[in-house]
């Protein structure tokens, strides 16, 4: 959760044990040792390319006559104001083959980029222990500006991965509360049944045998189920299909894949707890019953959720953006009304609970790397997206991922002067994977509030209450049992 440390910041306590134990020395040989320099309008002459790595489905989607990956409007823009140009490799086709590129460059003589995602606790630990990626202690100190350092001071669990006897050596990306889950429920097939929406086990069971075995589409078939998840990974993702809570439900904080503290302050890991057992037990009774998706245990995450779209189940446990990826539901029910709700408690009256996800990934950098001052310039720049300032007071790109009507900035593609579709996303032509955020919540909880949207994220909040209600009133909820996100104590 958000901590702060008083007038000694993490990042602060981090860098004084790091310089006293390994102190900073210049990298000699490889990509960009040499630093850029400025002009007297603070842009770099002559322009600097960054080289970065991403995974090949982190593209930016669609792109314009002549344009690529390299070459877009993001990419110039950069050029433009910053005298920095961004050159990316897109690598593998999924995580694991991009984590198997990493491992071919780290065993080769093939150079690795100046900066590049890394994911999973064991390939940074890898990457560390390999020598080939830049300590950056010494440049947070002295390059990270300090309205970023104070959002990394909220997080300081970020940097338990890429630290090693005091020495950092990677940063998490764009570190923030991401939003929880909340539970996704056909509201039509609650009010044909009469039903209200569960709030324990017990009534989670009740919802979702009514929801198998009482016609609820009225159709005359026994078509549909109660409950749709993921069940080919562990039970905690953080993102969709994820019956997390209905483990949490029986384990309370020890909920699968998280070291939290135990009642006598030791840590436990959570998949290990009898609860969890007590919790698969029952999912595999309902299973047998019929009442949940029966392909669970092979089906990733996002077929999972397609089961609620397809109008076979009733409830699934996701992100509150899910809401509108399953819209289309109507296309097969047309009746259809999708509406979030919290998750179910715990029978003792607690919350349930699921991993707070601070980052997705962390950025590393080439042991050779020379422009820490030209990364954190670019890493400032695009941040004002988050601020609502500088460039990027609305967003990044106007007539791409908004437009200014009627002297209002909108959002939704379908609604910009001339209307457009399948625009090309700013947010994935960056160092990031998508664009940074203070909160991926607060916003909407204040337009809920009643305040006067300021900012990118605020105005396109308050759109969001008029063009997808139910998503928006998602996001709300979720910032309301935000304290039911727990980070992880210790990083496996």
């Amino acid at each position: 959760m958000k901590t702060k440390r008083g007038k000694t910041t993490a990042i602060a306590v981090l860098l004084v044990s790091a310089l006293m134990v390994g102190g900073c020395g210049n990298q000699k040989t490889g990509n960009n040792t040499v630093p850029g320099t400025k002009n007297a309008e603070g842009k770099y002459d002559p322009v600097l390319t960054i080289s970065i790595a991403k995974q090949q489905d982190e593209n930016a989607g669609r792109y314009g006559s002549g344009e690529d990956i390299n070459k877009n409007p993001m990419v110039d823009l950069a050029v433009e104001k910053l005298g920095i140009r961004l050159e990316t490799t897109l690598l593998g086709g999924d995580a694991g083959n991009y984590d198997t590129k990493l491992r071919l460059a780290l065993t080769s003589s093939e150079e690795l980029p100046d900066v590049f995602p890394v994911y999973g606790s064991q390939m940074i630990a890898d990457m560390i222990e390999s020598k080939h990626v830049k300590d950056i202690t010494a440049d947070i100190e002295a390059y990270m500006p300090e309205r970023l350092k104070e959002i990394y001071d909220q997080y300081p669990q970020s940097f338990y991965a890429v630290t090693k006897d005091g020495k950092i050596y990677g940063l998490a990306c764009a570190p923030s509360l991401t939003e929880g889950q909340v539970m996704i429920i056909r509201q039509d097939w609650l009010d044909a049944l009469n039903l209200q929406a569960p709030t324990t086990i017990d009534e989670f069971e009740a919802v979702i045998k009514a929801f198998t075995e009482n016609d609820p589409d009225g159709n005359g078939k026994k078509d549909t189920y109660g409950f749709a998840y993921s069940g080919n990974g562990i039970y905690n993702t953080g993102w969709i299909a994820d019956p997390v809570s209905l483990f949490s439900a029986y384990s309370g904080t020890h909920f699968p894949g998280s070291w939290q503290e135990d009642e006598n302050g030791q840590l436990m890991y959570g998949s290990i707890h009898e609860g969890n057992k007590k919790a698969l037990e029952k999912m595999a009774e309902w299973h047998a019953n019929g009442w949940m998706f029966q392909e669970a245990a092979a089906t990733g995450a996002w077929d999972a959720m397609m089961q609620f779209t397809e109008g076979k189940a009733g409830i699934f446990i996701g992100r509150p953006w899910a809401i509108n990826s399953v819209k289309d539901v109507t296309s097969v029910a047309p009746n259809a009304v999708i509406k979030a709700y919290p998750n179910i408690k715990q029978d003792n009256g607690e919350p349930t609970y699921q991993s707070a996800e601070l980052f997705d990934g962390c950025l590393m950098f080439n042991k050779n790397f020379n422009n820490m001052e030209a990364f954190f310039d670019y890493y400032d720049w695009i941040y004002d997206y988050a601020f609502g300032t500088g460039d990027f007071q609305y967003g990044y790109l106007e007539n791409y991922d908004y437009d200014i009507v009627d002297g209002k900035a909108v959002y939704d593609s379908t609604l910009f002067d001339p209307v457009v579709t399948d625009p090309f996303n700013p947010k994935k032509a960056g160092i990031l994977k998508n664009e940074p955020r203070l909160d991926n919540m607060q916003a909407y909880a204040n337009v809920k509030a009643g305040k006067e949207p300021q900012g990118a994220a605020e105005i396109a909040a308050a759109e969001a209450f008029e063009s997808s209600p139910a998503t928006a009133e998602g996001y709300a909820l979720a910032n309301e049992h935000s304290e039911e996100l727990l980070p992880t104590l210790l990083n496996a």
